[in-house]
């Protein structure tokens, strides 16, 4: 595939998973070589065709900022490619646990799968839970779609309450549209609250402030498909370095700022 067509394929390109898209991205943008000029104008637009993909937020100001952003590309895809989010989070839930997720969280799906023990209660939002609930018994996961309205008896029936996060800061994270409602319930309940927060998905506070700007409704924000939760709402995060408490450690930026992404095309 030629590099302009494949650039335009993640550009379309709906419901991909992170990994997939930061892997396309690189591949796409070293297939074109462009100059420094070039790579901002390519960056700004992917990120604004994806805007709450943290993930690709972080791949372009890996590139920009780098004297090398070829080779920052590649150490950014085999970063993400080799993500132990999935192994470590999987290996921190409970045994035979219920566990409450909301949409179609993938690190999740991927670290529920491996275990098989689990109970899953998928609260459906953006009417993704359909999907994430067949996604889970084709690899045989107990799992139950449950209703946005019924929200507060899953985590109620829970053990775990899993949020995953697109991308995240020291003081907040976004995920889809519902998570807060979830989080907020399982603390007034004394369930804990972790957030899954994986590779490439930890901003500095400024891309992070311009993402959730990018993401956000002002005319109707309950349509907004992404949402802030307050890392305050969280227990503990789940994330590269296994299951940590929420300190500024453990949501530390995986980049420098790239100031060429603050600013619109």
């Amino acid at each position: 595939m030629h590099p302009i067509e494949r650039l335009r394929f993640v550009a379309r390109a709906q419901g991909a998973d992170a990994e997939s898209l930061v892997r396309e991205m690189a591949g796409a943008l070293r297939g074109l070589g462009l100059d420094p000029a070039g790579l901002v104008v390519a960056c700004r637009r992917i990120v604004e065709r994806h805007p709450s993909c943290g993930a690709l937020w972080w791949l372009c100001a890996r590139m920009l900022t780098s004297g090398d952003a070829h080779g920052a590309s590649r150490d950014a895809v085999a970063a993400i490619e080799c993500d132990p989010t999935v192994e470590r989070l999987a290996a921190a839930l409970p045994d035979d646990a219920t566990v409450a997720t909301i949409g179609w969280p993938d690190l999740t799906g991927d670290a529920l799968g491996r275990r098989g023990d689990v109970r899953v209660l998928a609260v459906d939002a953006g009417y993704h839970g359909s999907a994430f609930v067949q996604r889970l018994e084709r690899v045989d996961v107990e799992c139950e779609l449950v209703p946005a309205e019924a929200a507060g008896l899953a985590v109620a029936a829970a053990d775990v309450v899993l949020v995953e996060a697109d991308a995240a800061d020291g003081r907040r994270l976004v995920g889809p549209t519902g998570s807060r409602v979830l989080a907020a319930v399982a603390r007034s309940v004394d369930r804990p609250v972790w957030g899954v927060v994986g590779r490439g998905r930890r901003l500095p506070t400024p891309m992070l402030d311009a993402l959730v700007a990018a993401v956000a409704d002002p005319d109707e924000p309950w349509a907004a498909e992404s949402e802030v939760v307050p890392t305050d709402l969280l227990t503990h995060v789940a994330g590269p370095d296994g299951l940590t408490q929420v300190t500024g450690a453990a949501l530390q930026a995986e980049c420098d700022v790239a100031p060429e992404l603050l600013r619109p095309t």
